[in-house]
């Protein structure tokens, strides 16, 4: 077999490898696939936002789930953050 790797990856990129060795954020990190959901540009934060009130990020329960507030902080603090690198 010519032109083989000798069995180690090589340098190109493919979708299978593209993310391998990337940091990124976790899935529920206020920048990851779920958390931004409940940001106010979010799908769900941002018709909380469109409804106001104490729903809007500055009302009494809105707040709670911003980065700063009781439920979104936490989740932030003990699930957020950058995922695992795959090396």
């Amino acid at each position: 077999m010519s032109g083989s790797g000798g069995g180690k990856a090589g340098p190109t990129k493919t979708p299978a490898n593209a993310n391998v060795g990337v940091n990124k954020p976790g899935m529920l990190d206020e920048q990851g696939a779920v958390g931004k959901q409940f940001t106010p540009e979010g799908a769900i934060g941002g018709t909380a936002q469109k409804v106001g009130g104490p729903l809007g990020k500055e009302g009494m329960i809105g707040k709670q789930f911003t980065t700063e507030g009781s439920i979104g902080g936490t989740v932030q603090n003990t699930m957020g953050g950058m995922s695992k690198k795959s090396n």
